[in-house]
């Protein structure tokens, strides 16, 4: 049935304008005698006022019932044409029109097509044959495309209960499996920051302090992914404007592991929309991990996020000067911040600073709209 649906919707009125000129000069040219330039110039202009239907099928219909009634009264060849105009524009106020406008549009149609007729029998014939068709054949054109619609209204519902429970699902594994174990290390740390004796190595206690922050804020972001997953439109890992605090964030989080950030964030980035802002803050996370992980704590790393000419950058540093070369740094981490990007209409690029120099770069575009 999609054909059916693609064939009678406004956007295809060219379609079957062109079909309807051609049959019009056909009957013109071949079948209709006497024709002189008056009909022709009635029969196109009726042909071209059908083109409202693209908009309102009612007012096409009645348009060219007026016209078959002018021709009719005046004596015109062309009135057979006409006739065959009006019905087919009364077939597509059936498919597409209330009705209420139906039956007024039909009710017009009967008084004009059954103009002069000579016998009750004659009544009985056009209206059955010019009217009864029509609006038969387009009745039935509706609900097909009625029917197909709510089947295909009904397959989406299904695939989003089949989507919805899946991510149910996986925040309960999320929440019962990981959360519980997260949980546990976070508690087991703070015991630890608790029981350390009087004295104790102040690094100690620092990389504890640092463990604990770590493992809170892991499992906020666990409870708001398992929000995310039941209810994807009520919850966000962004509040709305606080992007720049969540970035601030990250780099505290980054420089707690010994790693020298500079950052410079744009401020009218926090006007993103929580999709494109998730991206940003987890490029930032991921770069910003990747060069304490590679780099070395004693690396220097910066941030810089711009917003400018609907266009967002995320580009991310390092000078190199820690533990592995460049090449060696490869694994899903990048994998999933280039496809977060390509999800959104833009592109990520990561690799070696340049030849001969040390370091690491990455650099994520994508525009503030999907286009």
């Amino acid at each position: 049935m999609v054909w059916i649906e693609r064939v009678f919707e406004p956007d295809y009125i060219l379609v079957r304008l062109a079909i309807l000129l051609a049959a019009l000069v056909g009957d013109l040219v071949w079948i209709i005698p006497g024709v002189e330039g008056r009909d022709w110039a009635l029969a196109l202009l009726a042909l071209a006022l059908a083109g409202v239907c693209r908009w309102s099928p009612p007012a096409a219909t009645l348009i060219a019932a007026g016209l078959l009634l002018y021709g009719e009264l005046h004596g015109f060849a062309v009135t057979p044409a006409l006739k065959v105009l009006t019905c087919v524009l009364l077939f597509e106020t059936a498919v597409r029109a209330p009705l209420w406008q139906v039956l007024g549009a039909a009710a017009a149609c009967g008084f004009v097509v059954c103009w002069h007729a000579g016998s009750a029998g004659e009544v009985v014939f056009r209206v059955v044959i010019l009217q009864g068709v029509p609006l038969l054949l387009g009745g039935y054109v509706r609900l097909a495309r009625e029917a197909a619609r709510r089947e295909r209204d009904g397959a989406a519902r299904r695939v989003e209960a089949a989507r919805a429970a899946e991510r149910a699902a996986i925040a309960r594994e999320l929440h019962d499996l990981v959360a519980h174990h997260v949980s546990s290390m976070v508690l087991r740390v703070g015991v630890a920051r608790h029981v350390l004796a009087p004295g104790a190595d102040p690094r100690v206690t620092e990389v504890l302090d640092d463990l604990h922050a770590a493992g809170s804020a892991a499992l906020d972001d666990l409870r708001r992914l398992v929000g995310v997953l039941r209810a994807p439109l009520d919850a966000s890992f962004v509040d709305p404007g606080g992007l720049p605090d969540a970035l601030g964030a990250v780099v505290d989080r980054a420089k707690g592991t010994g790693l020298v950030v500079e950052s410079a964030v744009d401020p009218g980035v926090a006007d993103l929309d929580p999709v494109r802002g998730l991206a940003v803050l987890r490029v930032a996370q991921e770069g910003l991990a990747n060069a304490a992980t590679h780099a070395g704590p004693s690396a220097r790393a910066s941030l810089r996020v711009t917003r400018l000419g609907g266009t967002v950058r995320v580009e991310i540093d390092d000078d190199g000067a820690g533990r592995e070369p460049p090449a060696a740094r490869t694994g899903h981490g990048l994998l999933g911040m280039r496809e977060r990007v390509e999800l959104l209409g833009g592109s990520l690029t990561a690799g070696p600073a340049g030849p001969g120099r040390p370091g690491w770069r990455v650099r994520a575009t994508f525009p503030e709209v999907l286009t």
